[in-house]
């Protein structure tokens, strides 16, 4: 059996009385490797290893970090297809989605590679008599960051490429369910030239992110996954003094006005809700369509869409979509599909029951698509992540555009018109961090940054671009006068000014 150890001080690191926990092959259903977790005494090699290693990487002048970058981001390139396959056969994503997961994480490096002009202070000559006033922009020291297991490269790569070139050390703890690209990615950053000890990888459940929460020489923590944990994460490192950006939860909708173009709609929202088998913070599990011939429209649409949908092993060129991560999760989605018809929804294209010839034991669920859901249903108000799809119908506009803006959730939101006034309108208005115009997934580009608002996002701060950039260093500002000789000037015991 194959397994997965952590990668402390540029080696793979097997440790003695490591708890191991399953990895799944989620097209087969079969374990493929087993992945050791961390305690503290684990996490704190980490930690010697990142606090030796650091001073010399931030001490290094910007450039030949950025240096550093440029050859990372050559060798995910180089080897992006081991990468893609590699990450499939853990989460069960098609092999042409992995490589879209690895290049959205990959352009946060190509970012990252331009850290000598993103770490610039500011500058102000003569701010008063023989007074000069300028900033920089230093790293925090060790920061960490743990991730979730729908995107095993790209939120890794979103935090610890800004992280790494702004001169930090960075301890990964990544999903114990796909743990191996994490891996990769670190063996990949050490060839690129990058010092041992300024990326390590600690494998491990709820155990080793508390540890990582409450050590007193990680300074900073980025969190994405679920609220509930995000929230946690966000209050236990908080009160122990740390920073914290926490990424949570989604429900995001897509808004259908009458005079959107229907068929590019329908091919947005198609690719948007059942894509990566819904386990997507940005997917679009709810579409509102407005007014009643909308709805009908969309919805004989979409079930012609669905219709032709392909779920297939992850290594299928052909399939759209491949299986959920677990059995668990599998189930946990269909119990939704059933509080839906409880509650009085329609279940128009059920997905449940499906079975994949040959993979049988694996995790698969066809697409779904349920009507007639309204704002009170528990199915409605909770995150499903899955491939399911709600229509839940508008009469207005203004009626639409309270769905997401009253929801618990306010990470992304989309609305399809050929309106700009509208459009305009919603943009300014809705309730929700991303927003995408005739957009159905409005993940922004590297320079620009990512986060939700209300239950969606905790902290200040958002991820990468300059968010990102500032969330992992502080800024020390210097206000200097090179006295010139002459008479001393009258003691002064009033607050210095510039009257």
């Amino acid at each position: 059996m194959r397994a997965i150890t952590h990668f402390i001080h540029g080696n793979s690191a097997p440790l003695a009385g490591a708890r191991v926990a399953d990895v799944l092959n989620p097209s087969t259903g079969a374990v493929q490797a087993q992945v050791e977790l961390a305690n503290l005494a684990h996490l704190q090699k980490a930690v010697d290893s990142a606090r030796e290693a650091q001073p010399a990487w931030a001490a290094m002048n910007p450039q030949r970090r950025a240096r550093v970058m440029f050859r990372f981001k050559e060798l995910i390139e180089q080897n992006m297809d081991d990468l893609a396959h590699l990450l499939s056969s853990e989460h069960g994503k098609v092999v042409a989605d992995s490589k879209g997961d690895i290049q959205r994480g990959l352009e946060v490096v190509e970012f990252a590679c331009g850290i000598p002009h993103l770490l610039k202070g500011e500058y102000t000559e003569g701010a008063g008599p023989g007074i000069d006033v300028y900033s920089m922009r230093q790293p925090l020291g060790i920061v960490a960051g743990i991730t979730p297991f729908n995107f095993p490269a790209m939120i890794p790569l979103w935090m610890l490429a800004p992280a790494i070139a702004c001169g930090n050390a960075f301890i990964l703890k990544p999903s114990e369910r796909d743990p191996s690209v994490p891996v990769r990615l670190a063996e990949l950053a050490l060839e690129a030239g990058l010092p041992e000890g300024i990326l390590n990888v600690v494998h491990g459940d709820k155990e080793i992110v508390d540890a990582i929460l409450d050590h007193p020489q990680i300074k900073a923590v980025s969190f994405v996954g679920s609220s509930d944990i995000a929230n946690y994460v966000y209050g236990r490192g908080a009160q122990n003094g740390k920073r914290v950006q926490c990424m949570g939860g989604a429900k995001n909708h897509g808004i259908i006005l009458p005079d959107a173009d229907m068929d590019q709609a329908v091919a947005d929202i198609i690719g948007a809700a059942y894509g990566s088998a819904g386990e997507r913070c940005m997917a679009l599990p709810v579409v509102t369509p407005v007014g009643e011939a909308t709805a009908e429209a969309l919805r004989a649409k979409l079930v012609t869409a669905i219709e032709s949908l392909r779920v297939g092993i992850s290594t299928d060129p052909d399939a759209h979509y491949g299986p959920v991560v677990t059995a668990q999760h599998k189930a946990r989605i269909e119990n939704y599909i059933q509080m839906a018809a409880d509650e009085g929804a329609e279940i128009v294209v059920d997905g449940r029951g499906f079975s994949l010839q040959g993979y049988e034991e694996g995790f698969f669920l066809a697409p779904t698509l349920i009507d007639r859901v309204t704002p009170q249903m528990k199915s409605y108000q909770d995150e499903i992540f899955g491939p399911v799809l709600q229509i839940l119908r508008a009469n207005s506009f203004e009626e639409a555009l309270s769905y997401p803006s009253q929801h618990q959730y306010g990470n992304g939101v989309a609305i399809f018109t050929r309106n700009g006034d509208y459009a305009r309108k919603f943009a300014s208005q809705v309730e929700v961090g991303m927003v995408g115009i005739n957009v159905p997934i409005p993940v922004p580009v590297a320079y620009h940054s990512f986060g939700g608002w209300k239950r969606s996002g905790f902290g200040d701060l958002d991820q990468y671009g300059m968010d990102g950039v500032r969330f992992y260093t502080r800024t020390k500002k210097i206000t200097q006068r090179w006295p010139s000789g002459g008479a001393v000037v009258d003691q002064s015991f009033v607050i210095p000014t510039m009257k």
